[in-house]
């Protein structure tokens, strides 16, 4: 990813399915980034966020292909 990127939220949903999902995707060469806001605000001190609600967000060019396999682990 380059700074420039603009990233795009493709599932938000529990740390299993996004890790299942996340080496699907770098299989595909496809690169991620995992939001987990309840897990960052205990490491700095403070809670914020659902413990089960993760986001799993893709560049905006990686998208359509990104969502094919989303909704194909998804939906097993």
């Amino acid at each position: 990813m380059h700074d420039k990127d603009k990233i795009v939220l493709v599932y938000s949903g529990n740390e299993v399915i996004i890790e299942r999902l996340r080496a699907n995707l770098e299989k595909e060469g496809i690169a991620s980034v995992v939001k987990d806001d309840y897990h960052s605000g205990i490491v700095a001190g403070f809670v914020g966020g659902s413990p089960s609600t993760i986001d799993l967000f893709v560049i905006e060019s990686d998208v359509e292909k990104a969502m094919k396999i989303v909704k194909t682990i998804v939906e097993e």
